[in-house]
């Protein structure tokens, strides 16, 4: 319950609620913070502010203040790897990445919260690589004060499922690579594959332990794909060979090596040709011909999601299509663009 009274009686009180001052282009934060006890000299200043009146809280039991109830909130959304301090400001509490890692929101989840009436939770987008410290989300209660029912509606929600939030560290894969085409085996062209993809696997943490370079040859193709198994590989890749044309064997070659899922193509340009698999409960990739002319492809999309523990399948490659079209900047900024952000 919320007592308004006028501010020039308000000395001697204490705030209920941090007070925002905004000074445009210089700066937006708590002028007062909750607790502060009203002096004669702040009187100006809360005036300035707008303020002719204050409140004075008197809670019933079945209400609850935004303070409380933005932690009650955090406390639901945060999952492993998600950390916050119990230091609301405005009311808001943000969470932290509490490691390094790929960012995993419950997007279904995340709707149902926020359609919870003066309740609100905004984050970064899902599948996005975050470094320990980096805010993640943040959430509050809209009114000063509500029912506490409403926030314990709302915890459930952000639970129900598991927490909507969490943070999972990729692993140091040791990966092996199989460059197909006849044209590299025979030495008639050079290899680009190799260093792009070793660039991209150590920016992720991970290293090259074996490479091989074999013929549009389906049976080559599988023996190499098995000689990187019994060194220790427990990530494959390989390069081309993903097309229509009749002697682009490798999804042959993959089948022979023992893969029992495949899925092939994914929405997302560059990369339609992707193709995902697994050998057992190794993560086989297929990186199509794209990924030596562009710089950003379908790989660069799920390549971290495996490396997080994700098992990729056809309904992960479908739902790249939302935000899956590359604009082919001049100048590459991703992550921080808009591919793969709808997924």
């Amino acid at each position: 319950m919320l007592k308004k009274i006028p501010l020039a009686k308000a000395v001697g009180t204490q705030l209920a609620h941090d007070i925002t001052e905004i000074r445009p282009g210089e700066f937006k934060g708590p002028a007062f913070r909750k607790g502060h006890t009203v002096c004669a000299e702040d009187v100006c200043r809360l005036q300035r502010l707008g303020k002719n009146h204050l409140y004075v809280i008197d809670l019933s039991p079945d209400e609850i203040h935004e303070d409380q109830a933005a932690a009650l909130l955090a406390t639901a959304l945060a999952g492993e790897g998600v950390v916050w301090e119990d230091a609301p400001k405005e009311g808001k509490i943000v969470l932290r990445a509490g490691r390094d890692g790929l960012l995993h929101v419950d997007t279904t989840a995340l709707a149902a919260f926020n359609l919870i009436d003066e309740v609100m939770c905004a984050t970064l987008h899902n599948h996005t690589r975050v470094a320990r410290g980096e805010m993640v989300a943040a959430t509050r209660a809209i009114p000063l004060v509500m029912p506490r029912a409403a926030i314990a509606r709302a915890a459930a929600v952000a639970c129900q499922n598991g927490p909507m939030l969490s943070v999972r560290p990729l692993r140091a894969a040791r990966a092996g690579i199989v460059v197909t085409g006849n044209e590299v085996y025979q030495g008639l062209v050079e290899d680009r594959f190799v260093p792009i993809l070793t660039e991209k696997l150590s920016g992720l943490g991970s290293s090259v332990v074996a490479t091989a370079f074999v013929p549009d040859d389906a049976e080559h193709i599988a023996a190499a794909l098995k000689d990187h198994v019994d060194q220790g590989c427990d990530l494959l890749l390989t390069t081309a060979g993903m097309s229509v044309d009749p002697d682009d064997v490798t999804r042959q070659g993959i089948r022979r090596a023992g893969a029992t899922q495949m899925h092939y193509g994914a929405a997302a340009l560059p990369g339609a040709m992707f193709l995902v698999a697994y050998i057992g409960e190794i993560p086989l990739l297929g990186v199509p011909a794209c990924g030596l002319h562009h710089q950003t492809t379908a790989l660069d999309l799920i390549l971290p999601r495996v490396l997080a523990g994700e098992r990729v399948g056809k309904k992960d490659l479908a739902f790249l299509g939302h935000g899956g079209l590359c604009r082919n900047c001049p100048s590459c900024t991703y992550p921080r663009c808009a591919f793969g952000k709808g997924a």
